[in-house]
C-alpha cells in the first residue's frame, strides 16, 4: 500500500517552494509531517547541519530549481543518475531526492526513540554529490497512466486466479483505508501539481493497494512453496509499474518545466 516517502514530500512541497507556491514555514511544515525535526548535513557553504528552511534556501542560492523523487530497489535504480557512491545509499535508504539545476542529492536517515505510540523521530538528510545525467527508467505522466491500467487488470487477474482477491476483514480493512486515502489524495502533491499527477499517484496507490494485499493477507490459494513463488513472480513487474508510476508523478512538475 501506498505510504508516502519522506523524499516523496520533500519533492513535492520543495517543488512548490522554489516556484513560490508556498511559504518556507508551510513547505517545512507538510516535509516534517509527523517527525520531530529534520536536518541537512553535508550542505556546500554550511560547516554543519541545518534546518530544512536555511538548507533550501541554500538550495535554491546553488541553482536548484527543481527536485525529484527517485524511489530504487536491488537491481532497479529507479530515478537515480549516479555516481554510484550516490546510488549506493539511496538504495540502503530505498528513496532520495536528486536536485534539478544542481549537481546534489539528498538521501534521508531516520532515527527513531522513546516507547511504541510515543516515538520521536528525526531526520538527517545527507547532502552528497550526484552525475548530472537523465534519471533512471522515469516513464512521462502519460506512459505512467497506461502502464497502471494494464498493471491494475494484470493485478486483479492475478489474485483471481490464486484465491487471493479481497475478501476477508483484513482485506476490507485494507480496502477502506485506501478508499480513505484516494477521499484526501489531493492532498498527497503540493501546489502546482497538475491533476493528472494526483490521478496518477491515486492509481499508483489502488495497484500497490491490490501487491499489499497479495503478500500480507495469507497465502489464499496458493497453497504451496511453488505457487507462492509463482504468486510473487507474476507480481513482481506490476509493483516495479506502480513504484514506476509513483516518481512520474512526483517529478512531473520538473518534467513539464523541461519540456517548457
Amino acid at each position: 500500500m501506498f505510504s508516502e516517502p519522506r523524499s516523496g514530500r520533500l519533492t513535492a512541497w520543495g517543488n512548490a517552494l522554489l516556484v513560490g507556491l508556498v511559504s518556507p514555514d508551510d513547505a517545512v511544515l507538510a516535509i516534517v509531517g509527523d517527525d520531530a525535526v529534520h536536518r541537512v548535513e553535508g550542505l556546500p557553504g554550511e560547516a554543519g547541519p541545518v534546518g530544512l528552511t536555511l538548507a533550501l534556501g541554500r538550495l535554491r542560492a546553488l541553482g536548484v530549481n527543481g527536485l525529484r523523487l527517485a524511489l530504487p530497489v536491488p537491481g532497479h535504480p529507479l530515478g537515480l543518475s549516479g555516481p554510484p557512491e550516490f546510488n549506493a545509499r539511496a538504495l540502503d535508504a530505498a528513496e532520495a531526492v536528486v536536485c534539478h539545476g544542481a549537481a546534489l542529492g539528498l538521501v534521508p536517515e531516520v532515527s527513531e526513540a522513546g516507547p511504541e505510540g510515543d516515538l520521536h523521530v528525526e531526520v538527517a538528510w545527507h547532502c552528497l554529490p550526484v552525475r548530472e545525467a537523465p534519471p533512471a527508467d522515469v516513464p512521462s505522466l502519460g506512459e505512467a497512466e497506461r502502464e497502471l491500467a494494464e498493471a491494475l487488470r494484470e493485478a486483479t487477474e492475478v489474485l483471481s486466479r490464486l484465491d487471493v482477491a479481497g475478501s476477508g476483514p483484513v482485506a476490507e480493512a485494507a480496502i477502506d483505508a485506501y478508499r480513505a486515502r484516494a477521499e484526501r489524495g489531493r492532498e498527497a502533491l503540493a501546489p502546482g501539481y497538475p491533476p493528472r499527477a494526483v490521478r496518477v499517484l491515486e492509481l499508483a496507490d489502488r495497484v500497490g493497494t491490490l501487491v499489499s494485499l497479495a503478500s500480507g493477507t495469507g497465502h489464499g490459494g496458493a497453497v504451496s512453496a511453488r505457487e507462492m513463488s509463482a504468486r510473487a513472480l507474476a507480481l513482481r513487474p506490476v509493483e516495479r509499474t506502480a513504484r514506476r508510476a509513483l516518481v512520474a508523478a512526483y517529478n512531473s512538475v520538473v518534467e513539464e518545466r523541461e519540456r517548457g
